[in-house]
């Protein structure tokens, strides 16, 4: 993500990562990059609700190593940057 950018997660094709499973709302949450490169996350009103390091959160800036719960699925935030091919788009299920 570049600064200044957001992503979208949910189980809808429009987000931006869709994650295809139960407990997850069509679009969960929100992923932006401040231009100090700061990393949060935003539940925009999601079923569920979006979990922090456990905690249900409105709002969050997340740290190396903070866990992020979106129904029962898991993401661990890092700053380490990687290489995703951007011609498909990301879709996870379990």
């Amino acid at each position: 993500m570049l600064p200044g950018t957001f992503k979208t997660m949910g189980r809808a094709t429009r987000a931006d990562f869709v994650v295809d499973t139960p407990l997850v709302s069509r679009v969960h949450c929100r992923f932006t990059l401040s231009e100090t490169d700061e990393l949060e996350v935003e539940d925009l009103g999601s079923t569920n609700g979006t979990l922090v390091n456990g905690q249900k959160v409105e709002k969050a800036v997340l740290r190396d190593g903070d866990t992020v719960t979106v129904g029962r699925v898991q993401f661990v935030a890092s700053s380490e940057a990687t290489t995703v091919e951007e011609s498909e788009p990301t879709t996870l299920t379990s």
